[in-house]
């Protein structure tokens, strides 16, 4: 199966895969893929955005983290930066360790700048676990679409709700996808329940689904028989 979309890596048979424990589920999905290692530059993005403190000469504060991969980030932040500034970054998400290293900002649009991080492999560790327990806990969310046997497929991990509402959209109309693969959702809220209403009055059929995605499916189906 290969990636045609977003990013990714391949999954065929022989793939090693990761166990995924969230409080309430277990699912598998392809190592490489749950881990992002195959493409670093793949981005997963936040339902709400967590805080991020970064310090500079003259200036500290607190920032949003947009979107996080394995090579860097997109910041939200009202302090001016300037591309090729490096900066010294802070954050914890759901519980994983302390990341604290420098940044290098790349780009910048408006208020959103991206920044790579300047990391050793000690760090590169820290920040592969902040994704895991993100993804295993539903505050980001990864869409991806593959080719499966000439048909799209958009595969989903992490939460289903609202902030993937671009990349979904722009996958169900523009990228002729066929089936949706719901089998790493570990959340899923109104929002992304909307989005797979959407999707089968599209003629998309739902695929494999997680015990979470499937449990608030047939609520939500129940609630409107």
């Amino acid at each position: 199966m290969n990636l045609v979309w977003v990013g990714g890596s391949n999954d065929g048979d022989g793939c090693d895969k990761v166990r995924v424990n969230a409080s309430f589920m277990h699912f598998e999905v392809p190592l490489a893929e749950f881990t992002l290692e195959q493409r670093r530059h793949q981005r997963v993005r936040f339902g709400h955005p967590p805080p991020i403190m970064l310090g500079s000469a003259g200036w500290f504060g607190e920032a949003n983290i947009e979107n996080l991969s394995l090579s860097g980030l997109m910041i939200r932040c009202t302090q001016p930066v300037t591309i090729g500034q490096i900066l010294g970054c802070e954050f914890s998400v759901a519980g994983a360790p302390l990341v604290d290293l420098p940044i290098q900002v790349v780009s910048r649009l408006g208020d959103v700048f991206g920044a790579r991080f300047m990391a050793g492999p000690l760090s590169q560790i820290l920040i592969e676990e902040t994704l895991l327990a993100v993804m295993e806990n539903g505050l980001a969310s990864l869409l991806t679409v593959h080719d499966r046997g000439g048909q799209k497929v958009m595969r989903i991990l992490g939460g289903l709700n609202a902030a993937l509402h671009n990349d979904f959209m722009h996958a169900l109309t523009r990228m002729a996808v066929v089936e949706i693969d719901l089998a790493g959702v570990s959340r899923v809220d109104a929002a992304g329940l909307t989005l797979c209403r959407l999707a089968l009055q599209q003629g998309v059929t739902l695929g494999a689904q997680s015990p979470v995605f499937t449990a608030a499916w047939l609520q939500d189906q129940a609630s409107r028989a």
